[in-house]
């Protein structure tokens, strides 16, 4: 019998729906690549259905018990006395999402001597202390490509939102205002411009693609250089490093995962390279930004605006500073779990759990970390090392 222990985040405030706005998603069977949607034997749930949360719980639990296995589902995961502390001491998998991460450090690690598997329900494993999943002989996985194209959407939403300046102007609707020029004295159009994407991996490369319509300059860096026919195909210059793109960049799109190399990335020598009045979007992680160099270029007006939806630690305290600075258009780590793509990583979270427990070899675009080393999607994306440190600080602001 093996212990599953799921960390995921909280039912609604107004509890678990009842009915949804639509009846259903669309079914989707292959990606962009080639490589084909999750296939596992079933699914436990509708898709469509809320199940990223603790209510839903993936849809796992009619499968794990009927196998005989444990279920443990929480979203209490920050603390020495967190349900996920007390929990993982004798877990056998730990399945943790981007959007409420549970970090495994090396202690965690340490104090797990059962643990096998480490789980990630969505893309981005920097929650897991890679290094010392190696040096444990853990098998680290996430649902490659799930929601790749939910982020890029989200990240054209946000690009638009901010450039045309939507929310605010949405916003005096709202109050019950109808002053024009009020909403329009920061809009702009999008075409002309020149968008920059910091790495062109699944999402940058669809970011790019969703955005060539639009009639812009196309730019990216990235460590993997794009094949000649794919740069053609998008229209796309390639620069060496971020910092000789930035400067010619109107707008610029983070969508690169969070490794050493790219913590701390834009800081306030970074920022003051953008042109004056650019735009910033990070979908990709919190940490990849200078927090408070970030707040203080919205205030200084050398960004017109930063949006995203990855904040650090998560979730984000009260008194964060991008909740309050001018210009800002920040959701909650929402962009890679709606509805549709919850069908998608939930259907990947069970093929994964179905061939760990048969045995059976995991698909290799799933695996991050394998057999003592960086594997499949993690030998593409990460370095070994550690960027994951967060539950302190987040227990910290808790307490506070």
């Amino acid at each position: 019998m093996a212990k599953v222990l799921c960390v995921l985040y909280d039912d609604p405030v107004a509890g678990y729906p009842p009915s949804y706005a639509r009846d259903g998603v669309p079914t989707i069977e292959g990606y962009h690549d080639g490589q084909t949607t999750p296939t596992p034997r079933g699914l436990g749930f509708e898709p469509g259905e809320l199940v990223g949360c603790v209510s839903g719980e993936l849809g796992l639990r009619e499968f794990l018990e009927g196998g005989g296995h444990e279920l443990v589902v929480t979203s209490d995961k920050d603390g020495p006395d967190s349900v996920f502390e007390r929990e993982l001491t004798d877990a056998d998998v730990v399945i943790s999402q981007p959007f409420w991460p549970a970090y495994l450090t090396a202690e965690r690690i340490a104090k797990a001597p059962k643990l096998k598997l480490a789980l990630t329900a969505g893309i981005g494993s920097d929650h897991v202390d890679l290094q010392a999943a190696i040096e444990h002989g853990l098998t680290v996985a996430e649902v490659t490509y799930s929601n790749s194209i939910s982020v890029s959407e989200h990240v054209v939403m946000m690009i638009l939102a901010l450039v045309r300046n939507y929310i605010p102007s949405h916003e005096v609707v709202v109050d019950g205002g109808w002053n024009i020029a009020d909403c329009v004295s920061r809009s702009y159009d999008l075409e002309g411009m020149q968008v920059g994407t910091v790495a062109a991996g699944r999402i940058g490369s669809a970011v790019l693609r969703r955005l060539r319509p639009f009639e812009v300059g196309l730019h990216y860096t990235d460590r993997h250089r794009l094949p000649p026919e794919v740069e053609e195909e998008l229209g796309v210059t390639f620069h060496p490093d971020a910092a000789s793109m930035v400067e010619l960049c109107d707008v610029v799109t983070i969508n690169a995962p969070l490794h050493p190399e790219t913590e701390s990335l834009f800081d306030q020598q970074m920022l003051a390279r953008m042109k004056r009045g650019s735009y910033l979007i990070n979908t990709a992680r919190g940490k990849i930004c200078d927090r408070d160099a970030v707040a203080r270029a919205c205030e200084s007006g050398q960004l017109a605006g930063y949006a995203g939806d990855v904040w650090f630690p998560q979730p984000a305290p009260g008194d964060h500073p991008w909740r309050s600075m001018p210009h800002h258009g920040m959701t909650p780590h929402t962009s890679g779990t709606s509805l549709s793509a919850q069908a998608r990583y939930a259907a990947g979270a069970r093929e994964i759990l179905e061939c760990w427990l048969d045995g059976r070899p995991i698909r290799e675009e799933y695996l991050i970390v394998d057999g003592g080393t960086l594997a499949g999607a993690g030998a593409h994306s990460y370095s070994e090392g550690d960027a994951t440190g967060g539950s302190e600080e987040a227990t910290r602001f808790k307490s506070g």
